[in-house]
């Protein structure tokens, strides 16, 4: 059994290589499914959106001895103030958060005793706050801004430094499948979507475009005279490209989710729901996404997105006519998955063939 060293360097060179781009209809198909059912789900279940969004009154009862919801949701209950249940959210060891329907001054301060008796703690182990709905409306809004303009700009330079429309579009539709798988888990899961998880979905966007123009940065260094030659197809070339890349693409996403993991963890266990849980959880689906769409789901969009063009299908043609005429003529046809010289972990050239500096002759 190869070690991870040894796998790395053979899909670097060839020798071993996973056929993403040659099987680019079947997760093209399963990213457009993703994305249709992301959105679906959102669309059914809806999300579960803080008091940041909807608007509200919150209660912070600290210092409790027992935590239990049913104390809270009989004190609401009592006041007859507010239809419905409440939301109760135990945080941390001592303390719970209830929220409820916007509620006016003197409403605020009944709820305010009645949640204290039911906990039997002082009125002042009460903190109250309250959100108007115009304030929500605005997050929204400047949320759906926000994503807007970073596609936007996306589109713009990426197409500006790789010099192609194709390469921008495919990042953008892996953006948006890691949009619809993360909001899709938050539908299901009906996690709360707060402030702090907008910043965790605009942050993962970062991430995953970071792994997509790596990726990219590969396959425009091998592609850059691809229709020069006739032994390879662009198709093949970018397969390369991403099996060259994959080691490092499971590196960076080990590395980055190790910390947010261990965040989330913490989080959740001694803190409670929060600011950190909800950017962590948040950036650790997104990642593991982000991972995914840059590995099978750009480049295969970006080989679709090239073969539709003329120059690409008559490369393609005169490439599989060249390696019909070697096969007649008796000569060892080219393999279809391209092969590059191996890396020796280790080895050396030596200081013989190393550049020498010119020495000054007085």
């Amino acid at each position: 059994m190869m070690s991870f060293a040894q796998w790395g360097n053979a899909l670097y060179s060839g020798d071993k290589s996973y056929a993403v781009v040659p099987k680019r209809k079947i997760f093209v198909g399963l990213a457009a499914g993703v994305l249709v059912l992301g959105f679906a789900l959102v669309a059914i279940l809806g999300l579960n959106r803080s008091i940041e969004f909807t608007g509200g009154s919150q209660f912070d009862v600290a210092h409790v001895s027992d935590q239990s919801e049913s104390f809270a949701s009989r004190a609401v209950s009592s006041t007859g103030l507010v239809e419905g249940a409440p939301k109760v959210t135990r945080v941390g060891s001592d303390s719970v958060r209830i929220q409820t329907t916007s509620l006016d001054s003197a409403q605020t301060a009944q709820m305010r005793d009645a949640l204290a008796s039911a906990y039997g703690v002082e009125a002042t182990e009460v903190q109250s706050s309250s959100i108007g709905p115009s304030w929500g409306s605005s997050v929204t809004t400047k949320a759906a801004q926000s994503l807007v303009i970073f596609m936007a700009l996306v589109a713009l330079l990426m197409t500006v430094y790789f010099r192609s429309w194709r390469m921008a579009a495919s990042a953008l539709l892996a953006l948006l499948h890691d949009i619809a798988v993360t909001v899709g888990v938050f539908a299901i899961l009906q996690v709360e979507v707060s402030p702090a998880t907008v910043i965790g979905f605009l942050t993962i966007l970062g991430y995953s475009l970071y792994d997509t123009v790596v990726v990219f940065d590969k396959v425009r260094e091998l592609t850059s005279d691809v229709y020069e030659q006739k032994h390879y197809t662009f198709a093949e070339y970018v397969n390369l490209a991403v099996n060259q890349t994959m080691v490092r693409s499971i590196n960076t996403s080990v590395v980055a989710l190790l910390p947010v993991g261990a965040i989330l963890i913490i989080g959740s266990v001694a803190l409670g729901p929060g600011t950190l849980v909800d950017i962590s959880l948040a950036l650790f689906i997104g990642m593991i996404a982000g991972t995914y769409s840059s590995i099978f789901i750009a480049s295969p969009l970006l080989v679709t997105f090239q073969e539709l063009s003329n120059k690409t299908r008559e490369h393609n043609a005169a490439v599989e006519h060249e390696r019909e005429h070697r096969n007649a003529a008796g000569e060892a046809s080219t393999p279809k998955s391209v092969k590059v010289a191996p890396i020796k972990p280790g080895q050396r050239l030596g200081n013989e063939n190393q550049p020498h500096r010119k020495k000054n002759h007085r």
